[in-house]
């Protein structure tokens, strides 16, 4: 499942996710499971037939990226795995970092960081003429709409609805695996 949250040059996407890390940190090698929400930056295209015609949108690199993850096989809420990459070097993120208050309290850091751009701009590589203050009055005004998409989410992936493996994983060891629209 994807969201889209588009502001003037930058959005918020959030998926569900199942994760097999090819190279995992020692204690994390079994699957994750859980939410990925990505700062982007969006392009609105050019109208290409008349003014009824559908607007392409472009959804380019990302700024910044947070994992609401946790053991696949553990209970619901554990959020043992959750963690964050302040930036990107293109397309690939920094390595993870784990902060206490972001396992403690997913939702609540979440909302802090989309609704105080100034604080996630310090904490990030992200350079501020990226982020407008349209974008940044939309990102604060939109945050609790977000963090609810998150929660609602974690709830569906908490069920067995949303983030588990969709493939044939056939008779061997699987090492890496990614179901995501992230």
């Amino acid at each position: 499942m994807l969201y889209a949250f588009g502001f003037e040059r930058i959005g918020v996407v959030v998926s569900d996710l199942y994760f097999i890390d090819p190279d995992p940190l020692p204690g994390q090698e079994t699957p994750e499971r859980g939410v990925r929400l990505e700062l982007r930056i969006f392009e609105r295209g050019e109208l290409t037939g008349s003014i009824y015609s559908a607007r392409p949108i472009t959804i380019g690199r990302p700024l910044w990226r947070v994992d609401l993850l946790q053991d696949a096989n553990a209970a619901p809420n554990t959020f043992d795995r959750t963690h964050h990459h302040p930036d990107f070097d293109g397309w690939d993120p920094s390595p993870r970092v784990f902060v206490e208050d972001l396992s403690l309290d997913p939702l609540s850091w979440l909302t802090g960081k989309l609704g105080n751009v100034s604080s996630l701009l310090k904490d990030t590589n992200i350079s501020p003429d990226e982020i407008s203050a349209s974008d940044a009055d939309g990102l604060r005004t939109a945050a609790p709409e977000i963090t609810d998409t998150v929660r609602r989410l974690l709830e569906r992936v908490w069920s067995g609805e949303l983030g588990r493996p969709t493939g044939n994983t056939g008779s061997g060891a699987v090492t890496s695996m990614r179901e995501s629209w992230l």
